[in-house]
C-alpha cells in the first residue's frame, strides 16, 4: 500500500466517493480508504430518493437543490447515466401545528431555491389514491422536483469518475485513528501520510474526528431498516409520501410499497407491528399485507439533523463531512464539491460557517 498521498479520504460511502471524484477531477492526488465494500454503511440503507425539500432544514434543502441540479446533469459530468424517475415529494399534514411550521418555513425554503406549496387534502388525495378516505388529512407539502434513482448506481458512477480522474479507491482497509497535526493516518495494514485527511466514515467517524482533535457530536451508529410489502395490484405510481404525524414514508418500488418508519430500535419485532399498525390507517387498503426486510445499514445522525463539513487549515489540514442524518444521498454532489473548496481555498459559493462543527452545535 502506498505510504503516501496529497489528500486521504475516510470512507467510501456515496458521501467520501463524491468527495474523492470532485478532488481528484481538480487534480488532486486522492486515495480513499473504505473499511469494508464501497457504500456498505449508510449507502445500503436508502430509499433511492433524491428530493430538495427538507422541512424545517433550510441548510439541508440548499445543499439538496444544488445536489439534485448535479444528479440531472450527471450523464454530462462526469459522464455517466443515472436512473431518475420524477414522482414528487407529498407530506401529509393532519394537525394544524404542522401547517403552521409549513408557513413558517416556507420563505426560508423558497430562498434555499426549494420548490414546494400546500396543496388542499384533495389534491394530495388525486396524487396519492391510496390515502384513506377517513384520514383527517388537512392539508399537504407538494414538491414536485423529488425523483426515485438508484443508490447503488450512485455510489458505483462516482466511484468510476473517480478512478477515471485517477483516485486510488482501497477497500478492506479500516482507519483507526487520525493525527491531523502529523498528516497520518493509521490502518491495520501501517501508516499513510498525507498533506490532508478528509473524515467521511458516517457512523464511524466521531471518534476518527476526535482523534484528530475534532468533536462531531454523532449520534451511536443507528441501524436503519426499510420494509417492502407483498406484491400490490398494477395501480399508477404514486408520489414519495411522507405522513408527518407519524414519520411513516412509502414509494413505489417494484409491484409492491418501500416502507421507512423511523428506526426499529432493540426490538424489531414491536417496531414492525407499529408500522403495519399505521400503514393500515393511512392506507387501509393495505392492511394485512405482508411485511418484509428490503434494507438494513448503520447511519450516523448530528443533534440539528444537519451535516457537519468544515475544516482545521494546514498543512497538514484536516478536513471532516459527517453526520449527514439520512440526507447523505441528497447532498452527496454538494458535500463533494464543498469539501474540494474548502481544501483548495477556493469560495464554494456556500455559507459553510452554518456546517461547521461550531460551539453552539456541538452543544
Amino acid at each position: 500500500m502506498t505510504t503516501h498521498a496529497q489528500v486521504v479520504v475516510v470512507g467510501g460511502g456515496v458521501i467520501g466517493l463524491s468527495i474523492a471524484y470532485h478532488l481528484a477531477e481538480a487534480g488532486v492526488g486522492t486515495m480513499l480508504l473504505e473499511r469494508d465494500a464501497l457504500g456498505s454503511g449508510a449507502s445500503r440503507a436508502t430509499a433511492d430518493v433524491v428530493r430538495a425539500y427538507f422541512a424545517g432544514n433550510p441548510v439541508s434543502s440548499a445543499m439538496a437543490v444544488r445536489s439534485l441540479s448535479a444528479y440531472r446533469d450527471f450523464s454530462i459530468r462526469p459522464g455517466l447515466d443515472l436512473p431518475l424517475r420524477r414522482v414528487g415529494y407529498l407530506v401529509l399534514f393532519t394537525e394544524q401545528h404542522q401547517i403552521a411550521a409549513f408557513e413558517a418555513d416556507l420563505p426560508a425554503q423558497r430562498a434555499a431555491g426549494v420548490d414546494v406549496e400546500l396543496i388542499d387534502a384533495d389534491q394530495a388525495r388525486r396524487l396519492n389514491p391510496l390515502i384513506s378516505g377517513d384520514l383527517p388529512l388537512l392539508a399537504a407539502a407538494w414538491s414536485a422536483e423529488a425523483y426515485v434513482s438508484d443508490t447503488a448506481a450512485i455510489v458505483d458512477g462516482y466511484a468510476e469518475a473517480a478512478r477515471r480522474a485517477g483516485a486510488r479507491l482501497l477497500t478492506g482497509v479500516p482507519v483507526t485513528a487520525i493525527d491531523a497535526d502529523a498528516g497520518r493516518v493509521e490502518t491495520a495494514g501501517g501508516a499513510i501520510t498525507a498533506d490532508a485527511v478528509v473524515c467521511a466514515a458516517g457512523a464511524w467517524s466521531a471518534p476518527l474526528a476526535r482523534s484528530a482533535g475534532v468533536d462531531l457530536p454523532l449520534t451511536e451508529p443507528i441501524v436503519q431498516e426499510l420494509l417492502t410489502t407483498d406484491p400490490l395490484p398494477p395501480m399508477p405510481d404514486i408520489p414519495i409520501t411522507l405522513h408527518a404525524a407519524s414519520g411513516l414514508l412509502v414509494r413505489m418500488r417494484g409491484d409492491g410499497l418501500l416502507i421507512g418508519m423511523g428506526y426499529p430500535g432493540p426490538d424489531r419485532g414491536a417496531w414492525r407491528r407499529r408500522v403495519a399498525a399505521q400503514l393500515a390507517v393511512v392506507y387501509p387498503s393495505l392492511t394485512g399485507s405482508g411485511l418484509y426486510t428490503a434494507v438494513t445499514g448503520v447511519r450516523d445522525a448530528s443533534p440539528d439533523r444537519t451535516a457537519f463539513i468544515g475544516h482545521l487549515p494546514g498543512p497538514p489540514a484536516f478536513l471532516y463531512a459527517a453526520g449527514f442524518s439520512g440526507h447523505g444521498l441528497c447532498n452527496a454532489p454538494a458535500a463533494g464539491e464543498l469539501v474540494r473548496d474548502l481544501y483548495l481555498g477556493k469560495d464554494p459559493g456556500f455559507d459553510t460557517t452554518m456546517l461547521t462543527a461550531r460551539p453552539d452545535r456541538v452543544g
